[in-house]
């Protein structure tokens, strides 16, 4: 089994970054390709631009421990874990991490690519002034 991960950080209190993670409907909001994060009870199903369809299982999502965890389900994957954990590093700034175990190892490959794009997505949008995010809804 194949484990990459991934980490930033963000110029944002982990109070600011989790809402962003803890609310798995979220999703589509932070990570590119994804279009959509239906969400019913434990179960989260992902469309991604190409259309495809990845049903989850949410394994964790813990406001204290401020990790996210779920399993893709799909026939695509024989096993997967990710994780997504905020921690605070001084300053004002979080540390955020996502980690992804799955097998077959080439899945994890570039699941963890989009993982990375993601996780800047993220810290583009969080660090971005108020200001310029007005004039940008505009």
């Amino acid at each position: 089994m194949a484990v990459v991960r991934r980490e930033i950080l963000i110029a944002r209190e982990p109070d600011d970054v989790w809402p962003s993670i803890g609310d798995p409907a979220a999703l589509s909001t932070w990570f590119p390709g994804i279009v959509s994060a239906e969400v019913n009870g434990a179960s989260r199903l992902i469309t991604t631009e190409s259309g495809l369809k990845m049903p989850e299982e949410i394994v964790t999502n813990d406001p204290q421990r401020r990790i996210f965890s779920y399993r893709l389900t799909g026939p695509m994957v024989r096993d997967h874990l990710g994780t997504i954990e905020v921690h605070a590093a001084g300053q004002g700034a979080s540390l955020v991490s996502y980690e992804t175990r799955c097998e077959p190892d080439t899945i994890a490959l570039v699941i963890g690519g989009a993982c990375g794009n993601a996780l800047h997505e993220l810290r583009r949008q969080l660090e971005q002034p108020a200001a310029a995010a007005g004039r940008q809804e505009a």
